[in-house]
């Protein structure tokens, strides 16, 4: 029996991060879904329910601080693990601000890309 493929969501408005991101975690067979902001998070993580999600710091409109703070006062959805990823030199105090499992500092590499992931399913 074959094992479901895993789901994971970016939000982030880099076009460049967002294709980059999408082609290496496609290539080790996570099915990708990404958005350039984070308005109606909600209505967007939902029917997807991914195992994991990437949320970039300076997010359009209301930020990742606040559209993960909205996913763990959600229900359904305060189980999915944050990654919170950041250029900002304070990213670990963003990313307990915001309630995210863990964080990755950009610019970052794809070694360490894969390994925050892993670390995320392990953990939760």
């Amino acid at each position: 029996m074959k094992e479901p493929q895993k789901k994971i969501i970016i939000f982030d408005d880099d076009e460049d991060i967002l294709s980059i991101c999408s082609y290496i975690l496609e290539e080790q067979g996570w099915e990708v879904h990404s958005f350039t902001n984070c308005n109606n998070i909600i209505d967007k993580v939902s029917p997807i329910l991914p195992d994991v999600i990437l949320m970039d710091n300076w997010i359009p409109d209301a930020g990742g601080i606040v559209a993960t703070q909205t996913l763990k006062k959600t229900e359904a959805l305060k189980h999915i693990p944050v990654i919170y990823f950041s250029a900002n030199s304070d990213i670990q105090m963003l990313a307990n601000n915001a309630g995210a499992e863990t964080y990755l500092a950009k610019p970052f590499d794809l070694e360490e890309l894969e390994r925050v992931i892993k670390n995320v399913l392990i953990t939760n």
